[in-house]
């Protein structure tokens, strides 16, 4: 066998194989929809529709209604208070509050694990 027909034969084996693993269905993927609120001290109410509620800022309040597929808040002194929330909600920052009615999501507090002080808990609608 040439070395030529040998390097064409492995060029078509990799070639196939790294087709084959990166065409693979993504493990996750951002949901059309997902909202993100960026700002200082800014008031609003608004339906999660299924999607992820991003908030990164100052001193925001947040009234989600719907259901939230998950909740991520950066930066310090943000309210949200959801209606639903689904799968997740991860806090960094200090000060941040998440209240939610229904739901038992998985709570992720990166700020308490830095030693600040956050507040996140399922409450009476």
């Amino acid at each position: 066998m040439k070395w030529t027909t040998l390097g064409a034969a492995l060029l078509c084996v990799t070639g196939g194989l790294a087709s084959g693993l990166a065409g693979g269905t993504p493990s996750a993927h951002a949901v059309p929809g997902d909202t993100h609120v960026y700002g200082v001290h800014e008031t609003r109410t608004l339906d999660c529709n299924g999607g992820t509620l991003f908030i990164n800022g100052v001193n925001n309040t947040v009234h989600a209604m719907g259901n939230c597929w998950a909740v991520t808040l950066q930066g310090s002194q943000n309210t949200v208070i959801a209606e639903t929330i689904i799968n997740d909600v991860t806090v960094y920052g200090y000060d941040q509050t998440v209240y939610y009615h229904n739901g038992d999501p998985l709570l992720f507090d990166r700020g308490r694990e830095l030693g600040m002080t956050n507040r996140l808990q399922r409450v009476a609608a």
